[in-house]
């Protein structure tokens, strides 16, 4: 399955690459960390590499390892505005729980 992003997060995006200056897309990866085992990497990505899959949402290029593929496999990424906060929310469907501050998930 593809990995995603809304509008508002490919708005983001686009936004904060024109405001870098360079830049080709969003990587995205699992690290082990975190109470609940996984978590989220993410990072504005200036080249791709020969070894990355590439998704293409609202224009926006996804990047991500082959380690990290089937834990964000048919992800979608979200950029949303609560309260005074803003953030990138991770649509998950693979993730069965989350630790109560939200930064680690297990599958």
């Amino acid at each position: 399955m593809p990995i995603t992003m809304t509008e508002s997060a490919a708005r983001h995006v686009q936004k904060s690459l024109s405001k870098r200056g360079k830049g080709v897309g969003l990587r995205l990866a699992v690290k082990t960390s975190g109470c609940s085992g996984l978590s989220y990497a993410i990072e504005f990505a200036d080249e791709t590499a020969p070894e990355d899959i590439r998704f293409e949402s609202h224009g926006m290029q996804l990047l991500v390892d082959a380690k990290s593929l089937p834990f964000l496999d048919g992800t979608e990424l979200d950029f949303v505005k609560e309260g005074l906060n803003e953030g990138f929310k991770f649509n998950n469907p693979n993730s069965k729980a989350e630790c109560g501050c939200g930064e680690s998930f297990a599958v």
